[in-house]
């Protein structure tokens, strides 16, 4: 075990603690939105489950109810992805850690394939964060992470591609012309926020079943619904968080939830066994509400097999298991 998980963690022993599921309500096709919880609280949303019918796959569950396809694998591990089968118990992965950092403008964390939107404050101080799940760059396109905003907005945008992809796509015998005009096959879709890094937008796209997955040239990729209801609400100047969290931590009412990906990008960060980035996580927040008991080997089973849903880590507090 890594040395700084040793320090001010106290373990549980090998009690594995799960997290709460809840049966399917009707689904909406619509943005997950959620009264913004306070300061000290990070945990939005539930897990729920949905049974599948003998023509799904997890691509068309993920369609129908908005989520990543990725996202949606990595939280049902052992089920076939393209046969799950008729009457297979599929978990959603409808519950969500904050990421860590200012509630403000738009946050992308790149590990996670998701979206976090912290509009405005409404007329009455009331604040709402909205999420959507969001297709990244693959292998030497990476999505770049870094301090944006967004600097032009356009609806029905064409698409300049770069001679680069050009490339790409003629070595494949797909030739593609200098612009590709808005329309069906216009890869960007109708809707296009341009970001303060050079060459880069959030945008729609034509092809949705691809959303939650790494599939970019580096830009990133809403659902047609989702960039529509995002570019009607964004404003120009709006800030652009792109970040590289593979393990959130938040605190719930008392409990202290994990929520673990895989991480990907540059090494040291992906090294299988560099603990720092869980430790470090797992520090900053017990300090904030010291005293409870931490599962340490919960949290290292998490990282090493993540499923990107929020698990609490938490047991009693110290004074309370002193009593018994």
């Amino acid at each position: 075990m890594s040395a700084i998980l040793r320090i001010g963690i106290r373990l549980i022993g090998h009690r594995a603690v799960c997290g709460a599921l809840s049966l399917l309500l009707p689904a909406s096709a619509h943005a997950a939105t959620y009264i913004l919880p306070p300061i000290d609280q990070s945990v939005i949303g539930r897990t729920q489950v949905m049974t599948a019918a003998a023509t799904d796959t997890l691509s068309d569950i993920a369609l129908r109810y908005r989520l990543g396809f990725d996202e949606l694998v990595l939280a049902n591990p052992g089920v076939d992805p393209w046969l799950p089968g008729e009457g297979a118990q599929i978990i959603l992965p409808t519950r969500y850690i904050l990421p860590s950092g200012p509630r403000e403008g738009i946050v992308l964390n790149v590990p996670e394939m998701r979206l976090y939107y912290y509009p405005e404050p409404a007329a009455d101080g009331t604040r709402e964060v909205i999420t959507y799940p969001l297709s990244i760059g693959r292998g030497d396109w990476e999505t770049p992470l870094g301090l944006t905003r967004i600097v032009a907005k356009k609806a029905n945008p064409s698409w300049r591609p770069p001679e680069s992809i050009r490339a790409e796509h003629a070595a494949e015998g797909d030739y593609l012309p200098a612009v590709v005009p808005p329309g069906p096959e216009n890869p960007l879709g109708k809707f296009a926020l341009r970001l303060g890094l050079p060459g880069y937008l959030i945008h729609g796209t034509n092809r949705p079943n691809g959303i939650g997955m790494r599939v970019t040239h580096g830009c990133v990729r809403l659902y047609p619904s989702d960039i529509a209801a995002l570019f009607a609400r964004v404003a120009v100047d709006v800030t652009v968080r792109i970040v590289h969290q593979p393990y959130k931590v938040g605190w719930h009412f008392g409990e202290l939830y994990l929520e673990a990906h895989p991480p990907f990008g540059d090494a040291p960060r992906t090294e299988p066994e560099n603990l720092t980035p869980l430790a470090r996580a797992i520090l900053d927040l017990e300090r904030e509400q010291p005293g409870y008991t931490i599962d340490v080997r919960r949290a290292i089973q998490l990282s090493r097999a993540p499923t990107g849903i929020p698990i609490p880590l938490t047991g009693q507090r110290v004074a309370d298991t002193n009593k018994q």
